[in-house]
């Protein structure tokens, strides 16, 4: 069978190929079967960077099925997986909190348009060019200011005039609540920090987030802990999915909002064909990057009809997808379904997760996307070293896209003056 190399330049989804190609029952077992396993893993981290973000853990849900479900149906990657991602978290909650929940949904609804133009006029390469220094470095920043801002939650802190977006400002504050730590709220935190890592280190196939978020509930109940659940903050989660809907536009909030449309646009590139060359380097198959990016843009645009947030390919689903036994794009299709009938069948059961448990489920996740061999290996060369240093410092100091343009500046600058100076020799 060809590995697809031959046809990366198509405006055409995997899936449609691989109905041509012939699709076996055989093939759709294997894919309902990987599609349950990933399901169980996006389940919980779906919610939780919902919460994180600063936005109720339903929209999480709307963005994995609806999002989810048109990112495999139209992926240029058999293997994508799409979702909400971590790498977003720090993007969306400064959004919704200076926009609002409308501002949000029209900022993605917006960033969709702008991956699907992106795709149209097959600037996807441009995109995989990202030096890597700063891939690592902005990815470092995410993790340290993701893992920042589920402190509170996750030691159960109690704040007197709100938490700062920033990180330093973020800190202080963070600090200076020290002396409100809710014992119980900090005990079952780590104790599903240390579930999930004691499930993944002995029993790898096995869902540890998931196991993590019962447990820590079971012991919730049982024991009458005095914890923030999602029903305490949010009340209960709706049965099914709302009906489409246009946010408010006007002029105006558009020009306001673009700033943050183009890094919602930048980033999610960036996540969505990284994504897609992991699934590559697993299967020694080859995706198509600019019907990716339109798949990308179709799927934020849909997201935010239905009331979801950003969408993107999840490198750690497409991966387990991959693991799992996926054949096709039918997979990632199935796990929004799965995701749905949780929602129609189970949403009930969603009230009683104490946050502390989504705040430990998303500190894994920042240990788990911080390189951190990666990042120390790149500061053996002074050259790599400084983008590195660049792009991860401001990324935390100020935000995503000034740590990206920064860092990608400086690369160039490097690789000029690398060019102008003749190498020993010549």
């Amino acid at each position: 069978m060809p590995d697809g190399s031959s046809t990366t330049h198509l405006y055409l989804p995997k899936l449609v190929t691989v109905l041509h190609e012939g699709y076996s029952f055989g093939a759709l077992r294997k894919d309902a079967m990987a599609a349950l396993t990933v399901a169980i893993v996006a389940l919980p981290l779906s919610m939780a960077i919902a919460v994180a973000s600063g936005v109720s853990p339903d929209r999480g849900l709307y963005t994995a099925i609806v999002g989810g479900f048109l990112v495999s149906a139209l992926s240029g990657s058999r293997f994508q997986i799409g979702g909400p991602a971590g790498a977003f978290i720090v993007l969306v909650a400064a959004t919704a909190a200076r926009f609002g929940v409308e501002g949000l949904l029209l900022t993605v609804l917006l960033s969709g348009a702008m991956l699907t133009l992106v795709g149209v006029l097959r600037l996807g390469s441009l995109i995989r060019h990202i030096p890597h220094a700063v891939t690592v470095g902005f990815t470092c920043g995410i993790a340290v200011t993701i893992l920042a801002s589920q402190l509170k939650d996750f030691a159960g802190l109690k704040l007197v005039h709100g938490e700062p977006g920033p990180l330093i400002p973020k800190a202080a504050v963070l600090a200076a609540a020290l002396p409100t730590v809710s014992l119980a709220t900090l005990a079952l935190g780590a104790g599903a920090v240390a579930l999930i890592f004691v499930v993944r280190r002995y029993r790898p196939t096995w869902p540890g987030m998931l196991i993590a978020v019962a447990m820590a509930s079971a012991a919730a109940i049982w024991l009458h802990l005095p914890v923030e659940t999602i029903g305490s903050r949010f009340g209960a989660l709706p049965h099914g999915l709302p009906m489409p809907t246009l946010p408010p536009v006007s002029a105006h909030l558009l020009l306001q909002i673009l700033p943050a449309a183009l890094s919602f646009t930048l980033l999610g590139g960036v996540e969505s064909l990284l994504s897609a060359k992991v699934a590559d380097g697993m299967t020694g198959r080859k995706h198509r990057s600019n019907m990716e990016l339109v798949a990308q843009g179709v799927a934020n645009m849909a997201s935010a009809l239905f009331g979801g947030i950003s969408v993107t390919g999840t490198i750690a689903r497409t991966a387990t997808n991959v693991r799992a036994g996926a054949l096709s794009p039918v997979s990632g299709m199935m796990h929004a379904g799965f995701i749905l009938i949780f929602m129609l069948v189970a949403a009930p059961l969603a009230s009683f997760v104490p946050l502390s448990a989504l705040a430990a489920v998303l500190v894994v996740v920042c240990w788990n996307m911080a390189e951190k061999a990666e990042f120390v290996r790149l500061l053996g060369d002074w050259r790599t070293a400084a983008v590195l240093i660049a792009t991860f410092g401001l990324t935390l100091v100020r935000d995503l896209t000034t740590g990206i343009v920064a860092g990608c500046v400086l690369a160039a600058v490097f690789a000029v003056l690398r060019r102008g100076v003749p190498e020993e020799g010549d």
